[in-house]
């Protein structure tokens, strides 16, 4: 069945600010700050961050303007390089995403349990009760169709944003705070070199790649955007230009606020913030915009996922009847599994937080790697109409930026936590066996 045009650009630029800001610019400023120990570091760190994320989101545009099919972050590593690394990183991308959606899901039904519950029902039982309730409600929206779904996330899409611009006001309602002059120490209590301000921006650079990271995802939906090869390059540098300036006025209240040494160990940043503003009501303003998040996170995940399982079912990779859709052009099939594999693992959340650490390191091993695809697709689509195309400016600088960050993001990651990145190798290499067995079955 031919997929529907139905994706505008204002859609496409609001799926891509959902799949970036979900819970991690509530909480990550916090380990960026303890890791950076200055406020020069630590903003040079979101401004590099921005950087990068240009740089990708730059790529990406044309790497979706090439090649505007469903389920694209899975064919563009079939292509370029074999489907059984397609497989295995879609896969590991399938199931971390699956488990962050759990996850999330559990962390907003925490907070709005705390408004909505009396307290002697805020007990766990509910708390995943909530959640799992939160995932249906937007698996049965996405059964409705695309437009239904993408029409639910604009709404979600712009409360967020909405609600972000009110946390920043809280620094017309607090004065500035005066805190202890940051000082950069090293382990051996020396002067600090050139190589300890490396490293210690590596390890910022972690938390931050990932707060700006899931852009990419956007290339899954070229299959079902009106002017694809106009509308994706747009929505991708739109998107990331809304992202980027939230990010960097949201880290500068935080640190003006709050005071950046008391910011290294603060807990519920967001809340400090609305108490600002909504005094002692504004736990009740968190826990609002939390559960926003986690709605607009929720539905953007449940949008963009099955439509690479879709992918997979079309090449071959699943099952076919992955790849079948409904009377309404819905990817019936991937949607359930995703969505029951999300409730299945909201019962083992708590511990699940130990094998996302073990995806970290391949996802900035699959952004370097599907960036890279932009090369080998230059050159295979190079009778294609340039004036059709939209290429990036700086072509290779700006690729390999984006290409050297995120596997000095990979390095970093290696250096600090080995056992993780080594684990998540052993992953890959169990999905691509996985692979492999699965085409000998399917040949006999």
């Amino acid at each position: 069945m031919q997929q529907k045009k139905q994706l505008s650009l204002f859609d496409l630029s609001m799926i891509v600010v959902s799949l970036v800001i979900g819970m991690g610019i509530f909480r990550t400023p916090v380990n960026v700050a303890a890791k950076a120990q200055i406020p020069e570091l630590f903003y040079l760190a979101w401004f590099i961050g921005g950087f990068v994320a240009f740089c990708g989101a730059l790529t990406y545009a044309e790497i979706g303007s090439r090649y505007p099919v469903t389920g694209g972050y899975y064919k563009i590593f079939s292509k370029a390089y074999h489907p059984s690394i397609a497989f295995a990183i879609n896969c590991i991308v399938l199931i971390s995403s699956a488990a962050s959606v759990a996850a999330i899901s559990i962390i907003g039904a925490e907070y709005l349990s705390k408004i909505i519950l009396p307290v002697e029902m805020q007990n766990e039982t509910y708390r995943v009760a909530i959640a799992i309730a939160t995932i249906l409600l937007f698996y049965l929206i996405n059964l409705l169709g695309l437009k239904a779904s993408s029409k639910t996330q604009n709404v979600l899409t712009i409360i967020k944003i909405g609600l972000i611009l009110i946390l920043i006001c809280a620094i017309f309602f607090a004065e500035t705070t005066q805190s202890i002059t940051p000082a950069f120490k090293t382990p051996n209590n020396t002067l600090p070199s050139w190589a300890n301000y490396g490293k210690a921006l590596g390890l910022c650079l972690i938390a931050v790649s990932f707060s700006y990271a899931g852009y990419a995802q956007t290339i899954n939906f070229g299959g079902e955007v009106t002017e694809a090869k106009k509308v994706i390059p747009r929505s991708i540098i739109i998107g990331l230009t809304i992202i980027v300036i939230l990010y960097m006025a949201l880290n500068y209240v935080y640190v003006q606020v709050i005071g950046f040494e008391e910011l290294k160990t603060a807990e519920s940043i967001a809340a400090i913030l609305a108490s600002k503003i909504f005094g002692p009501a504004g736990f009740k303003m968190l826990s609002v915009i939390i559960f926003v998040s986690v709605m607009g996170y929720v539905n953007v995940n449940l949008l963009s996922n099955p439509r690479a399982m879709f992918a997979m079912g079309e090449e071959g990779a699943l099952p076919k009847v992955f790849a079948r859709m409904n009377k309404k052009e819905v990817i019936s099939v991937s949607l359930t599994v995703f969505a029951l594999v999300a409730v299945v693992i909201i019962f083992f959340a708590k511990t699940f937080d130990k094998i996302l650490n073990y995806t970290i390191f391949l996802e900035s091993i699959s952004m370097a790697s599907s960036a890279a695809t932009i090369f080998i697709l230059r050159k295979r689509t190079a009778n294609l109409d340039n004036k059709t195309i939209y290429t990036v400016p700086l072509y290779p600088i700006l690729p390999v930026i984006f290409i050297a960050a995120y596997t000095f993001v990979a390095f970093s990651i290696y250096a600090d936590d080995p056992n993780a990145a080594l684990n998540g190798l052993y992953i890959f290499i169990g999905f691509l066996i996985i692979y492999f067995i699965s085409k000998v079955f399917i040949r006999k």
